[in-house]
């Protein structure tokens, strides 16, 4: 356990910011955070916009009533916004002095890997009093690509929702004899990709950590395809889930499939379905609420006891770290250690993104059998 801090005092102010990508479930921890806070005696506050407004200041108060509503709801209540000015010399001393006008000694950041960089950068950063503004970040991103937990808010909801748009996708399939491409987001970490993919029963599953190249990737759908059609009273459709973070596009997918299939199947029909950003909106399923509201209670103890420079993350099957004392599932992580291990996460070097490969490179056998 990291030396403390003092605790903050009744009535000293901590600010509540989401930034980068929106995911479903921010504003049930916002709700959380600022229920807890106010239980502390603290005066909890809402940054808008992100980093850049808080560059801005603008920074208000938030009505518990409105996160109420709001926690049912995706997207958040707060607004986010990407800045490209505050990673810059220039952008955090215009943060830092925004943090002193406003005299905020707290701030809980919910986002992913950048905000969660962003978070780092705000290290000795001094409140208006002179003590050291305490940061704790929560992993909010329906990729599911930050180090040190589990899992991130959003995630489940979005998995959900690529299943169930597969189950209907699934329908038209196997009434017209057809092989669907299902694209969804992720970035480069092909998580969702992977987990909806089984949970969807998916014929064939793409994602960037296979490593597999052109070639390799069209292979593996024409295998899913002659093994689906070719047996006598075989299936009479295919899906396929494609993670946005394989670098052929759809289309080109689609016609070099087409193009090897043609005289074989001439019957079957291919077609593509890009989910986009349906599949970051929508309201938060149970456990995205429970996952976010037991974060932010973690997250906002963890600012009143002191610590700063923290995440907190969901349990892990292995980890070397002590759990919260407010939640048995939850663990605080220096946020180096986080940027260190997403980074391992995003390269492939991460020996848990060696076993989702290796596990899917089961399944997919599984198929031709």
């Amino acid at each position: 356990m990291e030396p403390l801090r003092p605790e903050l005092n009744k009535g000293d102010r901590v600010g509540l910011l989401t930034s980068g990508g929106d995911a479903p479930g921010m504003n049930a921890a916002l709700r959380a955070a600022a229920k807890v806070g106010a239980g502390l005696g603290l005066e909890i506050l809402g940054v808008e916009d992100g980093y850049k407004g808080l560059m801005e200041g603008r920074v208000r108060a938030i009505s518990l009533r409105a996160l109420d509503d709001a926690a049912r709801r995706g997207g958040t209540l707060l607004g986010t916004a990407r800045s490209k000015v505050f990673p810059t010399p220039e952008g955090r001393l215009r943060a830092q002095e925004a943090i002193r006008a406003t005299r905020l000694s707290g701030l809980v950041v919910l986002g992913g890997n950048g905000s969660l960089a962003g978070a780092a950068s705000l290290a000795g950063t001094l409140c208006h009093d002179g003590r050291e503004l305490r940061v704790v970040g929560i992993p909010a991103s329906i990729d599911n690509d930050i180090g040190c937990t589990a899992l991130s808010i959003g995630v489940d909801t979005a998995m959900n929702t690529i299943v169930e748009a597969c189950d209907r996708i699934a329908d038209t399939a196997l009434s017209h004899q057809r092989t669907f491409i299902i694209e969804v987001m992720g970035r480069d970490c092909g998580y969702l990709a992977m987990a909806a993919g089984i949970a969807a029963a998916a014929d064939a599953v793409l994602f960037p950590e296979s490593g597999k190249g052109e070639e390799a990737i069209v292979d593996q759908v024409l295998r899913a395809i002659e093994a689906a059609y070719s047996r006598q009273g075989g299936r009479r459709h295919v899906m396929v889930l494609k993670s946005e973070g394989i670098k052929m596009d759809s289309l080109r997918l689609k016609q070099a499939v087409d193009e090897r299939i043609g005289e074989r199947f001439p019957d079957v029909d291919t077609r593509i379905t890009v989910l986009g950003h349906v599949v970051r909106g929508g309201s938060p399923s149970a456990f995205d609420r429970m996952l976010a509201a037991r974060m932010g209670n973690a997250a906002v103890r963890a600012v009143h006891d002191g610590q700063t420079l923290m995440m907190a993350g969901w349990s892990q099957p292995r980890q070397s770290r002590p759990h919260s004392p407010y939640d048995p599932h939850v663990t605080m992580w220096p946020l180096d250690e986080v940027l260190a291990e997403t980074a391992k996460l995003q390269s492939g070097a991460s020996p848990l993104v060696r076993w989702r490969v290796e596990a899917l490179s089961q399944a997919e056998s599984l198929l031709y059998q």
